[in-house]
C-alpha cells in the first residue's frame, strides 16, 4: 500500500505519522522552508511526551507514473485548484480531498478527471514547535476523520484507517456535511478575529452570545434550505436557548481542546477562513 500526503503542514504531517506507524508506505511531498526542514530534521512529531522520527520519505516532485493506492490532498481551500492541477496527469485513481470548501466535486473531478476524487476531512489539530509537530486527533464523539460514500474505496480507506487507530465515519452526503461544518467554524473563526484578545475570547460573554445566535441562525437556515443537518446532533443548535450555547461556547474555547483544534487553525490561516466565510454566506444568500 502507497500513500502520497501532498501537502507537510500540521495536517498532512500528523496523518503521515500515524499512517507511517501502521506500517504503510508514505511519501510526503512538500515545498519550501518545509521541504528543507524534513530533509535536514525527517518528520518529526511529538508522542507521549517523547520526540519520535516519521519513518516517510519526503519528495518535492513527483512524475505522472508515479502509482499511489491514495493520495491525500491537505492543503488550504485557497490552494486546492493549482494542486488538483499538478495531480491531474498522474496515474494515481484516488484523491482524498481533505480540504474545506463548498466548491462541487464534479468541478474538481473536472480538473483531475471523473472518478477520482473520495471526498473527505480531517479530524485533528495543532501546530508546529521548532518543526516538531505537536497535534492530535480529535475524540471521535466531537469530529472523526469524515468522508464521503462513493462507490466502495470509502471503505477500503476505513480500514487503512482502523489500522492506523484513526476514529473515522462515512457519510451519505459529504457535500452536506461541509455545508454544516462551515455553519459552525466560520462563526468561531470570526469570534476569534472580532476580539481585541483572540486567546481569550471565550472570557467575553457578550461575543460568545453573538456567536451562538449566528450558529444557531445559520443551522437554521442551512435546514430551512433543504440539507439535512449532518451530523444529526447539529439539530441541537436549532432549539437550545442561545444562553446556554454562549456558556458552552465559552467552556469549549477556554479549554485545551479548543486552544488545539480551534484557536490555532484560525489564527494560523485568517486568509483561507475569510474566503470560506464569504462562500459560506453567499451560498445561504443564493436562492435554493
Amino acid at each position: 500500500m502507497k500513500i502520497l500526503i501532498y501537502g507537510a503542514g500540521v495536517i498532512g504531517s500528523l496523518y503521515a505519522a500515524l499512517l507511517s506507524e501502521a506500517g504503510y508506505n508514505v511519501s510526503v511531498y512538500a515545498r519550501g522552508k518545509r521541504l528543507e526542514s524534513l530533509r535536514n530534521n525527517g518528520l518529526l512529531y511529538k508522542k507521549n511526551n517523547r520526540i519520535k522520527t516519521a519513518n516517510v520519505s519526503v519528495v518535492s516532485t513527483f512524475r505522472c507514473d508515479d502509482l499511489y493506492d491514495f493520495v491525500f490532498l491537505t492543503v488550504r481551500e485557497n490552494q486546492l485548484l493549482a494542486a488538483l492541477e499538478e495531480l491531474k496527469d498522474n496515474v494515481s485513481p484516488t484523491i482524498v480531498t481533505m480540504v474545506n470548501s463548498l466548491d462541487t466535486y464534479d468541478a474538481w473531478e473536472a480538473i483531475c478527471g471523473k472518478g477520482r476524487i473520495l471526498p473527505a476531512f480531517p479530524g485533528a489539530g495543532g501546530g508546529f514547535e521548532n518543526d516538531v509537530l505537536d497535534a492530535a486527533l480529535t475524540p471521535w464523539i466531537i469530529q472523526p476523520t469524515t468522508m464521503g460514500r462513493t462507490d466502495g474505496r470509502e471503505k477500503k480507506l476505513k480500514a487503512i484507517f482502523k489500522k492506523a487507530n484513526i476514529p473515522c465515519q462515512i457519510v451519505e452526503d459529504m457535500h452536506a456535511w461541509q455545508i454544516c461544518h462551515l455553519g459552525m467554524v466560520v462563526p468561531i473563526a470570526d469570534a476569534y478575529y472580532e476580539s481585541n484578545d483572540p486567546k481569550h475570547c471565550g472570557s467575553d460573554y457578550r461575543l460568545m452570545k453573538a456567536t451562538a445566535g449566528r450558529i444557531k441562525d445559520n443551522f437554521q437556515r442551512i435546514s430551512a434550505g433543504g440539507i439535512k443537518l449532518s451530523p444529526a446532533k447539529m439539530n441541537c443548535f436549532k432549539v437550545l436557548p442561545i444562553p446556554l450555547v454562549a456558556l458552552l461556547l465559552g467552556f469549549v474555547f477556554r479549554s485545551r481542546f479548543g486552544d488545539r483544534f480551534m484557536y490555532q487553525h484560525s489564527m494560523k490561516a485568517p486568509d483561507e477562513m475569510k474566503i470560506l466565510n464569504e462562500q459560506f454566506y453567499s451560498y445561504l444568500e443564493t436562492p435554493k
